[in-house]
C-alpha cells in the first residue's frame, strides 16, 4: 500500500489525493487554508467554470503555456471523464457561452463541498491548516516538515498553486520546494491581467463595458496581437475577456516590453468607407445639433468626448461646420482610439502565473520529476498556462489525476 504526501488542496491537490486513494494509496492531503478548494470559488466570477466542452486540440490551442504538455494527462482524464465524474457524484452541470462549463447551482461552495465529502470518504487524511515548510529526502523517504512535526511518505505531490491570489494561499512555496530539490523555475510573470494605462481618461469611464469591440496591442508600429469581444475601463486602466487575453499574448512573448499601445477598434464590423457614411448619416439627421449630440446613436454617452478630443474635434461644434477632414480623423479615430500601456496590475492580481516549474524536467505522462523520483507536480505551480474559460482548471483536474495514478503505481512509468 503506498504512502503519499499532497501539498496544496486546490483543484490539482483534490484530483490527486482522491486519485491516489480511490487506487488504495494512504494519503495525507495538506492545506495552510481552512477548507479545500479555495481558489476555485473565485473562478467563473465565483460561479466555478468547471471546464470547457471543447474538444483536447481546442484546449490544446488555447493554452499558450505548453499546451502539448498536456497531450497525455488530458488522454488519461479529459474534460468529459471529469463531468462524468462530477455528475455521478450528484452535481449537475451547463453548458454557457464559449462552451464555458458550470454547475446548476452556479455555487462555487456547493463544488467545494462535494468535494470535501468525497476526500472525507475516499479516507484521504486531511491537514488542514497545517502548511508545509520545506520538503526533502531521508534515504528512499519523502519527508516534509510542517508546524505540527515531520512527515513521511514514499511518495510526494506537490500542487501548490502559483503566485496569484495569495489570499487563497497561492503564494509560491511549491515553486521553493522545487528549487530545493534541484528543478529549474522559469520566469514568473502574470497572465490574464488587466493593463495600466498612462492616460488618465479611462479612470473617468470606469465601470464602462464595450461590447463587440476589437483591441489589439502594437510596438515599435508593428500589430502584436488582436481580439474581439468585450472590454472593460476601470480606475486603473482596462479590463475585460479581450484584454485579458490580450495580457497573455505579452506573457508569452519573450521580448515584450512596456510601454506599447492599445488600439480600440470602436467598429470592427464597419470598413472605414462604411463607417464615414454611417456618420454622414447620423450628422445629416442631427444637421443643427453640436457634435456631442450627434453621435449618440453611435457610441456610449460617456465615450462621445474622449473620442472627439481623440480626433480634434471640438464637441461643442455644430455638425453642419465639421469638415470633411475632421470627419475623416474621426473616423480613424474610432477605429483606433488609442492608449498608452505602461505595464499590468500586480501578479498578486493575475488570474494565473505564466511561467513555473519547467515542463522540460517532468514526466508529461506521469507527472513526476526527472530529477527527483517520487516526486510530482501537478496544476499551477507548472509552467503551463491557458486563456480564460475553464481551460486552466481542467490542467490542474487532468494533471492532478495522472499524478494521482502514477504515485499510487497505477501508470506506466515509461
Amino acid at each position: 500500500m503506498k504512502d503519499i504526501l499532497v501539498i496544496g488542496a486546490g483543484a490539482a491537490g483534490i484530483m490527486a489525493a482522491l486519485t491516489a486513494a480511490e487506487q488504495g494509496a494512504v494519503v495525507r492531503l495538506f492545506e495552510k487554508n481552512n477548507i479545500v478548494g479555495k481558489k476555485m470559488g473565485i473562478t467563473g466570477k465565483g460561479r466555478c467554470n468547471l471546464t470547457n466542452a471543447c474538444s483536447m486540440n481546442e484546449f490544446i490551442s488555447h493554452t499558450p503555456g505548453h499546451g502539448k504538455f498536456l497531450y497525455s494527462a488530458y488522454e488519461q482524464f479529459n474534460n468529459q471523464d471529469l463531468l462524468k465524474k462530477l455528475n455521478d457524484w450528484g452535481l449537475a452541470t451547463k453548458v454557457e457561452r464559449g462552451g464555458r462549463v458550470f454547475p446548476q447551482s452556479d455555487s462555487a461552495i456547493e463544488v467545494r463541498k462535494l468535494l470535501y465529502r468525497k476526500l472525507c470518504d475516499a479516507g484521504v487524511q486531511l491537514h488542514l491548516e497545517e502548511p508545509v515548510k520545506s520538503v526533502c529526502f531521508q534515504g528512499d523517504a519523502v519527508v516534509i516538515q510542517t508546524p505540527s512535526g515531520m512527515y513521511e511518505g514514499e511518495s510526494c505531490i506537490i500542487t501548490t498553486g502559483g503566485l496569484s491570489y495569495p489570499v487563497t494561499g497561492s503564494t509560491g512555496d511549491g515553486y521553493k520546494f522545487a528549487r530545493g530539490l534541484g528543478h529549474t523555475v522559469t520566469e514568473l510573470k502574470p497572465s490574464i491581467i488587466p493593463f495600466v494605462t498612462k492616460e488618465t481618461w479611462p479612470h473617468g469611464l470606469s465601470g464602462l463595458s464595450l461590447r463587440n469591440v476589437e483591441g489589439s496591442l502594437w510596438k515599435h508600429g508593428k500589430k502584436m496581437a488582436a481580439y474581439f469581444g468585450e472590454m472593460l475601463f476601470t480606475h486603473f486602466g482596462v479590463s475585460g475577456p479581450i484584454i485579458l487575453r490580450l495580457s497573455s499574448d505579452v506573457a508569452h512573448k519573450k521580448k515584450c516590453i512596456f510601454p506599447m499601445q492599445l488600439r480600440i477598434n470602436l467598429k470592427p464590423a464597419l470598413t472605414r468607407e462604411q463607417l464615414d457614411a454611417r456618420i454622414q448619416r447620423d450628422f445629416q439627421k442631427y444637421i443643427r445639433k453640436e457634435a456631442e449630440n450627434a453621435m449618440k446613436d453611435l457610441l456610449p454617452q460617456r465615450l462621445i468626448p474622449i473620442v472627439l478630443e481623440q480626433a480634434g474635434i471640438d464637441e461643442k461644434s455644430l455638425v453642419n461646420q465639421i469638415s470633411k477632414e475632421q470627419r475623416h480623423d474621426l473616423v480613424d479615430t474610432l477605429q483606433a482610439l488609442a492608449l498608452t500601456i505602461t505595464g499590468t496590475r500586480p501578479i498578486e492580481e493575475a488570474i494565473v502565473t505564466a511561467g513555473g516549474i519547467s515542463v522540460k524536467e517532468v514526466n508529461p505522462k506521469t507527472m513526476e520529476s526527472k530529477v527527483c523520483p517520487h516526486v510530482y507536480f501537478a496544476g499551477e505551480v507548472l509552467d503551463i498556462d491557458a486563456f480564460t474559460g475553464g481551460y486552466n482548471l481542467q490542467a490542474a483536474f487532468s494533471t492532478g489525476y495522472a499524478a494521482g495514478m502514477a504515485a499510487a503505481g497505477k501508470e506506466d512509468r515509461t
